[in-house]
This record gives structure tokens, C-alpha cells and sequence, in this order.
């Protein structure tokens, strides 16, 4: 199986990730954010990514640094497991509902960290989470995974729906790219030869 474990400790965090890309997506998280928790259960349930994630941050000051630096850590280990990304599908693309909201994703592991973000939530908190932090998760596992990443909230009036439904369609999209083409499951997937 495709495997990686991250660890990552600043004076801010201290992180433990692992991933198993060929799993089933199991989950079990502990960030001590419990709305983050809850969209990371989604991200790997949904990716079929098996993934364990703690965390020990600074959460008296706020969340800020807890969430992005997992992202930090899971990109990190998302580009570890998929080592010389030979045999993957490389592309991934999800539009996914959730009541009132509407995502759509498009990804390409590619190497080059690139993060197009068009999503506005009505709400700057969703209970005691700081609706901005979605945003700061995906720049940085995009940044460290080397994904180019586009997020676009089609609809939505609801910040819960519109959050899940962003972690959803990016997990949808990471599972169909991450996934071996059986066509050419011993290639690198670019005519350079390298990804």
C-alpha cells in the first residue's frame, strides 16, 4: 500500500498525520478543533484515504495555526505516499451537492502548488470555527501536496453545507486522482517523463 507518516512539531503545533491511499477511509482525528475534526472525517471518508491525524496546537489563541499546519502535514504526506506519482490518474474532478449547496473541484496532481478559491460563505463563523480557515487548510495542502487546486461554490446559503461540501468535492476529486489507471498503471502520467 501506498503509505506515509508525517511528523511536524513547531513552537506553535505539534503534528502526527498518517495516510494509506489505497485504504478505505477510515478516519480518526484529533485536532483539537472539533468542527475541523468533523470536515476531516469527511476528507478521508469520502477520498477513500485512510488517515490519522493528531494534533497539539495552540488553540487558546485560536485555531488558525492548528488548521493550517495540518494541512501543511497532510499535503506533505499525500506527496510522500504517492512517491514518483507513476500509474496514477493524476486528474480529479467532482461537482457535488449538499442541500442548498453546490461545489465544484478540480485538482491535478501535478506538482505545482497552484490554489484558485471562489468561495464566499454568508457567515464568518460556523459555531465557533472561523469560516476563513477553509481557505487557509486548502492553500496549504495544496502548497505542500504540489496539487493544483480549483474550489468553486457554485450556490449556498448555508456555511456548515457549503464547507462540507467543499471538502467533499475536493475528496471526490483526490480519490479519482490518486487511483491507478489500469490502462497505464506503469507510467508516469506527462509526456516530460516526471511529475
Amino acid at each position: 500500500m501506498r503509505t506515509a507518516s508525517i511528523t511536524r512539531k513547531t513552537a506553535e503545533t505539534d503534528i502526527s498525520v498518517e495516510v494509506a491511499l489505497d485504504g478505505t477511509g477510515a478516519y480518526d482525528m484529533a485536532t483539537g478543533v472539533g468542527f475541523f475534526d468533523h470536515m476531516l472525517d469527511q476528507l478521508a471518508r469520502h477520498s477513500l484515504i485512510d488517515m490519522k491525524i493528531r494534533c497539539a496546537g495552540d488553540t487558546h489563541i485560536d485555531d488558525h495555526h492548528s488548521v493550517e499546519d495540518v494541512g501543511i502535514a497532510l499535503g506533505q504526506a499525500l506527496a510522500q505516499a504517492l512517491g514518483d506519482k507513476r500509474g496514477i490518474r493524476r486528474y480529479g474532478a467532482c461537482l457535488l451537492p449538499m442541500d442548498d449547496a453546490l461545489v465544484r473541484c478540480a485538482l491535478d496532481l501535478s506538482g505545482r502548488p497552484y490554489l484558485v478559491w471562489n468561495v464566499d460563505f454568508p457567515t464568518a463563523k460556523i459555531g465557533s470555527f472561523d469560516t476563513e480557515l477553509v481557505r487557509e487548510f486548502f492553500q496549504a495542502l495544496s502548497t505542500h501536496g504540489g496539487i493544483t487546486l480549483h474550489v468553486d461554490a457554485i450556490h449556498g446559503i448555508n456555511s456548515h453545507h457549503i464547507a462540507e461540501a467543499a471538502f467533499k468535492s475536493v475528496a471526490r476529486a483526490l480519490r479519482e486522482a490518486v487511483e491507478t489507471d489500469p490502462r497505464k498503471a506503469d507510467a508516469i502520467p506527462s509526456t516530460k517523463g516526471a511529475l
